[in-house]
């Protein structure tokens, strides 16, 4: 199925004068949730919708643990997920500490056979 389109108008005001340049946005053709996937894993596998949901909650529990424990979680045909900071910059490293720090970020990389399936996308253009 292919992925679904639109236009957006983006203005550029640094250009004099300003220019207006259209851009590709996706459209969501809906979501989907938890108990979704673990009945498609399960009507894929041995393995009972319930159990597949315990894995499934289970893994975003450890994966969280992990992060917050300062690891990277690499997930084999996943991806890997990791946490970044954004933090207020000092003249001084001695000025440096964990009041600078602002907020956390979680980074996701997807695996190489994950970010494979974005070769064979189709596009279809709405409104």
């Amino acid at each position: 199925m292919p992925i679904a389109f639109k236009m957006v108008p983006k203005q550029n005001n640094i250009a004099t004068p300003p220019q207006v340049k259209y851009y590709p946005c996706a459209v969501s053709s809906g979501e989907v949730d938890l108990e979704y996937l673990a009945e498609i894993i399960s009507s894929r596998s041995t393995i009972s919708v319930a159990d597949c949901y315990g894995v499934l909650i289970g893994m975003s529990q450890v994966i969280g643990e992990e992060l917050a424990k300062g690891k990277i979680v690499k997930i084999e045909r996943l991806g890997t997920f990791a946490l970044s900071l954004k933090g207020a910059g000092t003249d001084e490293p001695q000025k440096l500490n964990k009041n600078t720090i602002l907020g956390t970020r979680m980074l996701f990389k997807p695996a190489k056979s994950l970010k494979k399936v974005l070769t064979t996308l189709n596009f279809i253009r709405v409104r």
